[in-house]
C-alpha cells in the first residue's frame, strides 16, 4: 500500500516514555532501527532532527539532543532530515491504535481506486472497536481534526502528489476523487494557496515578496504575496532566514522588496513592539497563510491572550472547545508561520515551562519578558 503522510504502518505505537540519554546515544551510534519511533534525535551543527537509524554521518554527541516527538524537536527549532525522512515514521505521533487503524483504513479505500466512496466513518468505526462519536471524539483529541476534515485533507494531498507526479491537472482532479474540476478551483486557495494549474507548473506565476529588518529580538523576515503575509521569521542572520523562506516555499517566485513592503513591515513590527493588539483580521497585517480549521481555531486563541500572559496547550485546547487536543494545539502553535502577529509565543507547556518556540526559546523568554515590562509602565 502506498504510504504518505497521514497513513499508518500496523506496528507497535511510539511509547510515551523516553529513554535515558545513554540509553539513546547507543541506540544513535548503532543505527538501530528498533529504537525507531521511540525517540528522535536532533544535530545543534546542522539544525536537523532524525530518526535513530539515519544514515547520515554520526554527530558528535555535545551536539545532540533527544526528543519524545518530531513536534518536540520541532518546537526546539530543528527541522526534519531529508535523508531519513523522520515525520514519515508515523509511529511517532504516538497515535492510539484504533486512531492509526482507522486512518489505514480510511486510506486503505483511496489506494483500492475507491476515491469517490471511501469506507464511512460508521463502517471504520465498526472495524476498530469504537462507536462513530467515539472515533470521531480520538480524532479531534489526537490528530486535532474529525474524520471528515482528515478526508478532506487526504483528498487534497493526492491531489497535489499527483500534479507533482506529472498527470495533467483533468486526471488528478478525477483521481483524488473530486467530483468536479469546479469543486477543485473552489477550494484551491485552501489547498494550494494558488489555482491547480500553476501549481501542476511547480509554482510558476505564484509571487511572494520580502524583506528583512533588524530589530530588538534580531533579524526579522517579512515576506507577503499579493493578497498578504505569508511568512514572518525571526533569526539571528539574513542568509538563514532567506533558506528557511525558499526550504518553506520551494515552488514559488521569490524576490527581495524593501520598498514594496515598507507598509507590511510596519504592521508587523507594530505587533512586536506592542503597539498594536494582535487579530487574525487586522486590515494592516492581513494574512495569506494555508491552515486547517482547527489550526485557525488555535492561532485566534493565541491573539486572545493578553500580552505578557501565557496559556498552556492544555488551556488553549480547552478556550477552542477541544478539551482532550492539547498535544494538536502544540502542533499548531509549532506551524504557525506568522512570528509575533500569531504570537504562539505565549503558549507554554503543561508545566508553565518554555518548551520551545521555533525562533528559539531564549527569543521566546525575551519577548514575553518585554510584553511584561510594558505591562508595568
Amino acid at each position: 500500500m502506498t504510504q504518505h503522510p497521514l497513513s499508518f504502518p500496523a506496528v507497535a505505537l511510539a511509547t510515551s516514555t523516553l529513554p535515558d540519554p545513554d540509553t539513546c546515544w547507543q541506540a544513535v551510534q548503532r543505527r538501530d532501527r528498533a529504537y525507531n519511533g521511540r525517540f528522535w534525535f536532533s544535530v545543534k551543527t546542522t539544525g536537523v532532527f532524525c530518526l535513530p537509524s539515519c544514515a547520515a554521518r554520526p554527530p558528535l554527541r555535545a551536539n545532540v539532543a533527544f526528543h519524545a516527538s518530531p513536534e518536540a524537536a520541532e518546537a526546539a527549532g530543528f527541522r526534519p532530515c531529508k535523508r531519513c525522512k523522520p515525520r514519515e515514521w508515523r509511529a511517532d505521533l504516538g497515535l492510539s491504535r484504533p486512531v492509526a487503524r482507522a486512518c489505514e483504513l480510511f486510506d486503505a479505500g483511496f489506494d483500492e481506486g475507491d476515491t469517490d466512496s471511501p469506507p464511512s466513518l460508521a463502517e471504520v468505526a465498526r472495524k476498530v472497536g469504537l462507536s462513530s462519536g467515539a472515533l470521531s471524539k480520538r480524532f479531534l483529541a489526537e490528530l486535532g481534526v474529525n474524520p471528515r476534515d482528515w478526508l478532506i485533507a487526504r483528498k487534497r494531498e493526492r491531489f497535489r502528489r499527483a500534479l507533482r507526479d506529472g498527470s495533467s491537472v483533468a486526471d488528478a482532479i478525477y483521481g483524488a476523487g473530486y467530483g468536479s474540476p469546479s469543486r477543485v478551483y473552489e477550494s484551491s486557495d485552501r489547498a494550494l494557496g494558488m489555482t491547480p494549474a500553476t501549481y501542476a507548473k511547480g509554482g510558476a506565476g505564484a509571487h511572494i515578496d520580502y524583506t528583512t529588518v533588524d530589530s530588538d529580538y534580531g533579524r526579522v523576515l517579512v515576506a507577503a504575496t499579493q493578497k498578504g503575509i505569508a511568512a514572518v521569521f525571526l533569526g539571528d542572520d539574513d542568509q538563514a532566514l532567506e533558506k528557511s523562506l525558499k526550504r518553506d516555499f520551494p515552488a514559488a517566485e521569490i524576490e527581495r522588496d524593501d520598498k514594496g513592503l515598507s507598509a507590511r513591515v510596519k504592521g508587523v513590527l507594530s505587533r512586536l513592539y506592542g503597539r498594536k493588539p494582535s487579530a487574525l483580521d487586522a486590515p494592516d497585517v492581513p494574512l495569506d497563510i494555508v491552515g486547517t480549521a482547527f489550526q485557525w481555531k488555535v492561532w485566534k486563541a493565541l491573539t486572545e491572550i493578553p500580552a505578557g500572559e501565557t496559556r498552556t496547550y492544555g488551556e488553549i485546547a480547552r478556550q477552542i472547545g477541544e478539551p482532550k487536543s492539547a498535544r494538536a494545539v502544540g502542533r499548531a502553535c509549532a506551524t504557525n508561520q506568522a512570528a509575533v502577529v500569531i504570537p504562539c509565543h505565549r503558549a507554554v507547556g503543561a508545566s508553565g515551562a518554555l518548551t520551545g518556540y521555533r525562533w528559539g526559546v531564549a527569543r521566546k523568554e525575551r519577548l514575553l519578558a518585554e510584553e511584561r515590562r510594558r505591562n508595568n509602565r
